[in-house]
């Protein structure tokens, strides 16, 4: 049977290396899509407060699975893996606690106004978290970078390119033994950097960034559920990203940056960034990999590469695939409001097995 002609895929159980899961009402609407089709997570920490220490980190470990829990879900077959939140003060003793308490996987950069929740982020990366980067490079934890500029005077399309020139080499340059992630990629520059790079470094690729090029934000009118930080680039940058994700390389996985918004702060004078794809994820990367004849590639990319990259075990489990329609809500209960997911009202040619 081609690859054009099937109808069906098993793969190993895949992993989400990129989630926001929120906290509170939000947190126990949205953690069951999740845990439906990912063994793990990479958990997001850009909470009000943010996560900046171990024992937050274990606290909110403990409300995602009992969030899990109330929302009729297994937390025995779901694990969170936990991150800190880099600032400034973010000390080196902090950086060996949270790795010697075996639940904490990762530390998150922010530049300071980057994205959602980001105001507590890091001013001065060499010169003020150069202990919290070398605590990081000595006990093999990586480092995950939302890169993009916040420099007022760069082009918002362009700042995902000058970050690799500003920040990213200079960093990869003082800690060359770093495991870095560069996550949620959305040019060619960010991949063509990863793809080339020497020493430990890894990205993320989201389904939006696959499928969608900026177009999608105005087709018809400005559309909100289409915007996210990194924005949507030009179609030259998503079929690199297409290329990047199905190409085989260890050094590219799956990291939805799924977002989930109320529906009103969506479609709102000053919008927030963010889609929300956790529903659909898997739905929506087959489908990315099957447009372009790669599908058989997927399980790469959603299931052994992450992983291998964070030194941990593959899944045992397994999930299907079937080419069957799924057609997306318009909308999802979200608390005492809704939430619309990515491309709300359209249909999927392939849906997860139940």
């Amino acid at each position: 049977m081609s690859i054009q002609q099937m109808t069906q895929l098993t793969i190993t159980r895949p992993d989400d290396w990129h989630l926001h899961l929120r906290d509170g009402a939000a947190l126990e609407a949205v953690v069951g899509d999740t845990a439906r089709q990912f063994s793990r997570a990479i958990i997001m920490p850009n909470l009000k407060p943010p996560v900046t220490t171990t024992e937050q980190a274990l606290a909110y470990r403990a409300r995602i699975d009992a969030a899990l829990l109330k929302a009729g879900g297994d937390p025995k077959a779901f694990t969170p893996l936990m991150t800190l939140y880099l600032t400034d003060n973010t000390p080196a003793a902090e950086i060996e606690r949270a790795h010697a308490s075996g639940q904490v996987y990762a530390v998150k950069l922010y530049p300071a106004g980057a994205t959602t929740n980001s105001d507590a982020g890091v001013t001065d990366l060499l010169g003020k978290c150069a202990p919290a980067l070398a605590a990081l490079e000595k006990c093999g934890m990586p480092l995950l970078v939302h890169g993009e500029v916040t420099d007022p005077g760069i082009d918002v399309f362009d700042r995902e390119a000058v970050f690799i020139d500003r920040v990213m080499i200079p960093l990869r340059r003082a800690f060359p033994a770093l495991k870095v992630v560069f996550e949620h990629i959305t040019t060619k520059d960010g991949a063509e950097y990863v793809r080339d790079a020497e020493g430990p470094i890894a990205a993320t690729i989201t389904p939006q960034h696959m499928l969608y090029n900026r177009n999608a934000i105005f087709q018809g009118g400005v559309r909100p559920h289409w915007y996210c930080l990194p924005i949507l680039k030009r179609e030259t940058h998503r079929v690199a990203l297409v290329e990047a994700a199905t190409g085989g390389s260890p050094r590219f996985f799956l990291g939805t940056d799924s977002a989930p918004h109320a529906r009103g702060l969506k479609e709102h004078a000053c919008g927030c960034a963010g889609c929300y794809t956790a529903l659909h994820a898997m739905e929506l990367y087959a489908t990315a990999f099957d447009q372009v004849g790669r599908i058989d590639r997927l399980e790469g990319f959603a299931s052994f590469h992450g992983p291998d990259f964070y030194g941990l075990p593959r899944n045992t489990g397994t999930l299907t695939l079937v080419r069957d329609s799924f057609a997306i809500p318009e909308a999802l209960p979200f608390g005492d409001t809704s939430l619309v997911p990515l491309a709300a009202g359209e249909t999927l040619p392939w849906r997860v097995a139940v």
